[in-house]
């Protein structure tokens, strides 16, 4: 069930939250590094907060969650809105049905008598597309389908090949599931689905698998905040998966490129920004060690170059370097991105950038393309929605238009 709070101004759940904290303004003013007037804007809903990196650190000093204080789960307009939230039930359902039959608990019996090995390989390609084509609604409505019949299937198969496939394809479904879901709002969920494909990689004994995991695994605890969890995950993956990229396979290199950026991103939103340039610069050294213009799908990071430069796109926003952000790569080749997801949401920080940079006409019509591409990505995206109210706030007199049709879409209140 979604929220009334969804609606209101990060502002007021910043009061909500620091009140519940006992603290005055003067002192959460303090304790962020901000000035008491700064706090007082905020909270009046003067001030926008546009940046992971601050946001962390009010939830933290309040002892929030992050994803309260940014008001998700969204309502958004229109029915490609609600669908993807009304597959959540059915969601919730099957992944607790599918880490209980992971665990080995007696008395679970499957929901089918027999699986088509075919057909579920071609949904899990389907939820694939769909989430990597930043269709969330598309996606949403695969998944519960595709891991309950997973489900069935490795409860039919104590052993074999059959099992082995089910539970890689279970991997694969969950991981999609936490990415959608953290898209959505739903960041318990979202970590629930990344234990479901932990279990599943743990019994295929797969070290690769495993950290496509834990790359999973971090990106849960980053939509929550959680930088220190992020970086300790990232460096125990990267420590079992070192051995295995210095041999040169592309699948290992790939994972330990998009696992090095999760952690840039992580020191980006601590406010460490020599660390987080200087994973970076680590993550294109190791992209240049794979074919040119290649793009990790098969573990559905995308890593390679041109995903160096999506994310350095938001650590200069985090630390307040844009232009350093947005020139990170040379000559990357974003058109050639194989996922609209990755593109989406380098145009939203490109977007951020620009507005840092003083250039915020380009910036509401960089948003504007992006959602005419993937409305649903951009309107559900929380520092998208940041950046609109920011945005209306200051005024952009030359994008009015196009501001007020981002304001009508995400359900923005002012």
């Amino acid at each position: 069930m979604m929220h009334d709070q969804a609606q209101e101004h990060i502002g007021q759940r910043v009061r909500v939250a620091r009140i519940a904290a006992g603290l005055t303004q003067p002192e959460l003013a303090g304790l962020v590094s901000r000035s008491q007037s700064w706090i007082e804007d905020l909270e009046a809903g003067r001030l926008g907060l546009d940046r992971y990196s601050v946001i962390s650190a009010i939830a933290d000093v309040c002892e929030v969650d992050v994803v309260w204080l940014l008001g998700q789960p969204y309502r958004l307009r229109g029915e490609d809105g609600a669908a993807a939230h009304s597959y959540i039930r059915p969601l919730r359902t099957v992944l607790r049905r599918a880490g209980l039959i992971l665990s080995g608990h007696p008395g679970l019996v499957p929901s089918v008598v027999s699986t088509e090995f075919d057909r579920m390989q071609s949904q899990a390609m389907a939820a694939n597309r769909a989430r990597q084509g930043a269709s969330l609604p598309s996606a949403a409505a695969v998944l519960p389908g595709l891991l309950e019949d997973l489900s069935a299937t490795i409860l039919l198969h104590d052993r074999g090949p059959q099992r082995e496939l089910a539970l890689r394809l279970l991997v694969d479904a969950a991981r999609n599931a936490r990415q959608t879901l953290n898209q959505l709002g739903y960041p318990d969920l979202a970590w629930v689905a990344a234990e479901v494909a932990a279990g599943a990689a743990t019994q295929l004994g797969d070290p690769i698998a495993k950290a496509a995991v834990a790359w999973d695994r971090c990106g849960a605890m980053l939509h929550q905040g959680d930088t220190r969890e992020t970086e300790a995950i990232a460096k125990a993956a990267l420590d079992d998966l070192d051995p295995l990229a210095e041999a040169g396979g592309q699948g290992a290199l790939a994972l330990q490129g998009a696992l090095v950026l999760r952690t840039a991103v992580a020191c980006a939103r601590s406010g460490r920004a020599d660390d987080a340039w200087a994973h970076g610069k680590r993550a294109l050294e190791i992209a240049g060690r794979l074919p040119e213009n290649f793009a990790d799908l098969e573990f559905q990071t995308v890593f390679g170059r041109a995903n160096v430069q999506v994310h350095a796109a938001e650590v200069g926003v985090e630390v307040d370097e844009p232009a350093k952000g947005l020139a990170f790569v040379k000559d990357a080749n974003l058109s050639g991105v194989p996922s609209r997801e990755r593109i989406t949401h380098f145009r939203i920080d490109e977007a951020r950038a620009l507005h840092q940079m003083g250039r915020t006409p380009a910036a509401v019509a960089t948003l504007r393309q992006a959602a005419t591409r993937a409305p649903h990505y951009v309107y559900a995206h929380p520092m998208a929605r940041a950046l609109v109210h920011e945005m209306v706030r200051k005024g952009v007199p030359t994008q009015a238009a196009a501001l007020s049709g981002l304001v009508r879409n995400m359900t923005l209140a002012f």
